[in-house]
């Protein structure tokens, strides 16, 4: 074994996971923004930041287009099944007491578990298709019509959050409100009274007084503040562009440097698309996870799994059989791969329909930890 190109791609691995996040948040933010300033339905923008696999449809693409679409079905069907007993289950666990979700976090996860069961049927019988692919991506453009028309009738609520939200340091949430001319200033109180010399114009004004330091000058501290001018449209369609190719970039490192290690240790490709992948693409979805369930949004920890799931079984897997390599596709999961899929889908729905709490949790992501087990032990060994 060359224990040299093995330590090269986990390093290139671990750099391209570094280039994903980078390029979701810069594309992700970005195409807020530009929607915003163009006018753009806000629901939209949120139905398609809130559990937006993005990155995750890079990883596909770049997958196909290194002749590995083994290594893009293990990977959709891996992130889907920790999305849910691996990020689902945490939010849960994090929760601080039990959890009751509402109408419409019902009827995504019920759509979530029509669709997994649509894409099982489809991979059991060995219906891939081009068909089964331009059938999927019509039910994901269906399934964001559907919802953003629900979303106007108020019959679903919108999400509650979305990726971008918790990125604190992004340009969008300084230009949320700053869509104004120039700067906004704060300034000081010019004089400590009105009304004249005698003090006695309006005795009950506070008067201001700035602290001053030791060389005499105001305190930085409390000295008047500027406000950040609004960014160019232009400049935020440079970095949306920006975004998309570093996701190409990280698609493209991922999905190499994965396949150069099932090579090594020879592994299929399948087998670490289903775990080591998938894993790290969720990562976002387990972080979401963990500070929504923490703070008590039960309805942002079901959107964005669902959401994802939605993404990734849907238009991830349509482009897939449209683009891949179909006889690689036939024998790509097995069984038991399959089933899992299915059942985590039927879980995270009797949870949210039922309501859940952090036992339900623990149990969830103990079944996770015991498919990874048996993946590597049993099932691909």
């Amino acid at each position: 074994m060359d224990w040299d190109s093995v330590c090269f791609n986990a390093a290139a691995f671990i750099a391209g996971l570094f280039l994903l996040e980078f390029g979701a948040d810069r594309f992700i933010d970005n195409t807020a923004t530009v929607a915003r300033r163009l006018r753009v339905s806000p629901t939209l923008i949120a139905l398609l930041t809130a559990g937006a696999e993005w990155e995750e449809l890079v990883v596909v693409v770049a997958a196909i287009s290194q002749r590995r679409s083994n290594l893009a079905m293990g990977n959709i069907l891996g992130s889907s099944i920790s999305n849910i007993l691996g990020a689902f289950s945490l939010g849960l666990i994090f929760h601080p007491g039990a959890v009751t979700f509402d109408r419409s976090s019902k009827i995504y996860s019920a759509a979530l578990l029509g669709f997994t069961t649509i894409l099982s049927a489809l991979l059991a019988f060995g219906m891939l298709g081009r068909a089964a692919g331009a059938m999927l991506v019509a039910l994901f453009v269906g399934y964001v019509v559907s919802v953003g028309y629900s979303i106007y009738k108020d019959i679903l609520a919108a999400p509650e959050d979305s990726d971008s939200d918790d990125d604190s340091g992004s340009d969008s949430d300084s230009d949320s409100d700053s869509d104004g001319e120039g700067y906004d200033e704060e300034k000081p109180n010019e004089g400590g009274r009105e009304g004249g010399n005698d003090g006695m114009g309006e005795a009950s004004a506070p008067h201001e007084v700035i602290p001053l330091t030791a060389s005499g000058r105001p305190s930085k501290s409390l000295a008047p503040t500027r406000r950040r001018p609004a960014r160019s449209l232009v400049y935020h369609m440079c970095q949306l562009l920006l975004g998309f190719l570093v996701l190409s970039l990280s698609g493209y490192i991922l999905s190499h440097s994965v396949s150069a290690m099932a090579d090594s240790f020879q592994l299929s490709s399948t087998l670490l698309g289903m775990t080591v992948l998938s894993i790290a693409t969720t990562l976002p979805e387990k972080c979401i996870a963990i500070v929504s369930g923490a703070r008590g949004h039960g309805g942002i920890v079901v959107a964005n799994t669902a959401g994802s799931n939605v993404f990734l079984l849907t238009l991830c897997s349509g482009v897939l059989f449209l683009a891949g390599n179909l006889e690689y596709l036939r024998h790509s999961v097995t069984g038991f791969e399959l089933a899992v899929t299915w059942v985590s889908s039927l879980l995270f729905f009797l949870a949210v329909f039922f309501g859940a709490n952090r036992w339900v949790g623990v149990a969830l992501f103990s079944l996770y930890i015991g498919f990874i087990v048996f993946e590597f032990t049993v099932n691909r060994r």
